[in-house]
């Protein structure tokens, strides 16, 4: 059985596959606010030098309490590097722009049928565990690979 950070990554690798991530905090939030039902779960990730980031931790407060009014599953992540090799992110394009903020991704349904595979059932399934154990937003460690 694999694990619930397993799942996770292998739910990100086919959401992508699909186009099916939003990716950003701002891009998450207007997206959430535009089309709530689509979100089937949110990622917000964090390393320790994000902790002192005040304007982030309101983001991600914001969020969660969206999350929650909306029954959006919701897990907090440390790992930005490894999300970053899954999803085939640099550090920075071929143009130099800035990499994408890998803080808040959404995994959504595709516009004709919902998403289904059994990574999402298994975390899914985790997050419903967490929240009968009073624990609204559950954190998994990624680890490089």
């Amino acid at each position: 059985m694999e694990t619930v950070s397993q799942a996770v990554e292998e739910l990100l690798v086919a959401a992508q596959r699909q186009d099916c991530l939003t990716v950003g905090v701002y891009e998450s939030a207007k997206l959430m606010n535009v089309d709530p039902d689509s979100v089937v779960l949110c990622l917000l990730a964090t390393d320790e030098e994000d902790e002192d980031d005040i304007a982030l931790q309101i983001h991600f407060t914001l969020l969660q309490a969206f999350c929650c009014d909306n029954d959006i599953n919701i897990v907090r992540v440390s790992g930005v590097r490894r999300l970053s090799q899954l999803l085939g992110e640099d550090t920075e394009d071929s143009n130099g722009n800035e990499p994408r903020d890998l803080h808040c991704i959404l995994v959504t349904n595709p516009p004709v049928q919902p998403l289904q595979c059994q990574a999402l059932q298994h975390v899914s399934s985790f997050c419903e565990q967490s929240r009968c154990s009073n624990q609204w937003v559950p954190c998994l460690e990624l680890r490089d690979g």
